[in-house]
């Protein structure tokens, strides 16, 4: 099952976040989102205990090394660089995945 979050405020997305049932198995981000970017997503996610274990892929067209970076630094699992294949996104989903089945 896929579930996408399309949300007004900062407030209504940590919400979101919380209440989200069942949690998601992976989450993909982009840097660029209304509201609240990518980062400060991931941030949230690692700071709270019931969501920082779920897996972040981010993707982005921003592929500098200071946004890899960063993202690293947030507890992201892994970052593709936009445009990006298919069968790269599902390479990326299995491989956090097998990680955190691993674990």
């Amino acid at each position: 099952e896929i579930a996408s979050c399309l949300v007004g405020s900062e407030m209504c997305i940590r919400d979101r976040l919380q209440e989200m049932e069942p949690l998601p198995d992976v989450m993909l981000l982009d840097i660029e989102m209304p509201r609240m970017d990518g980062f400060e997503v991931a941030g949230h996610m690692q700071s709270n205990p019931r969501l920082q274990n779920i897996p972040i892929i981010m993707i982005s067209s921003r592929t500098g090394q200071k946004h890899r970076q960063r993202a690293a630094g947030l507890g992201v699992d892994c970052f593709l660089g936009k445009p990006y294949q298919e069968i790269q996104l599902l390479k990326a989903i299995d491989d956090v995945l097998s990680k955190v089945e691993i674990e």
